[in-house]
């Protein structure tokens, strides 16, 4: 079982990450306007998944900013940040902010992909939510990058992910 911290105190997540080389699970997803999609749908594309646990913190929303910001110049990518907030308070943000690079995307409904993919908190004050990922996956869904934010109040290295996106276009 996977582990991060929180201000230095340890929390559990359901299980392992993904690593490099997994065939990235499919999930179903509830978009800005209600509707449904599942990750199968993005086949074909270069996607990079960006786990936060509430667009409503402020490292979040830090976060997002600067993938929103970083991935103007790369089209090709379909950029997706995952959280379980509710849909509205995920457009709201991105509304505000700008944000067109970075499509948000609610767990709420299903919650599989903190199931699938083991990023669940299973305790400590988080419990429930996303822990902080970037994942990278090729045109096939392979996992080509992946990152577990080891604090959840530091961000993650962006570069590294965005390198490894540049050499999938």
């Amino acid at each position: 079982m996977a582990s991060v911290t929180l201000g230095g105190n340890p929390i559990n997540l359901r299980g392992e990450m993904l690593e490099k080389g997994q065939s990235a699970p499919d999930f179903k997803y509830v978009k800005n306007d209600m509707s449904e999609a599942q990750l199968s749908e993005l086949k074909g594309q270069s996607v990079v998944l960006i786990a936060v646990p509430s667009l409503d913190t402020p490292v979040c929303a830090t976060e997002t900013r600067q993938f929103n910001q970083k991935l103007a110049e790369m089209p090709h990518v379909q950029a997706l940040v995952v959280s379980l907030d509710l849909p509205f308070a995920m457009n709201r943000f991105c509304e505000t902010d700008g944000i067109k690079n970075v499509h948000p995307i609610s767990d709420y409904r299903y919650k599989e992909f903190v199931e699938k993919y083991n990023l669940e908190m299973v305790d400590g004050p988080l419990k429930g939510l996303s822990a902080r990922a970037v994942l990278v996956l090729d045109k096939d869904q392979n996992v080509q990058y992946s990152e577990l934010v080891p604090e959840i109040g530091q961000e993650p290295n962006y570069e590294e992910a965005l390198q490894v996106l540049k050499s999938l276009a």
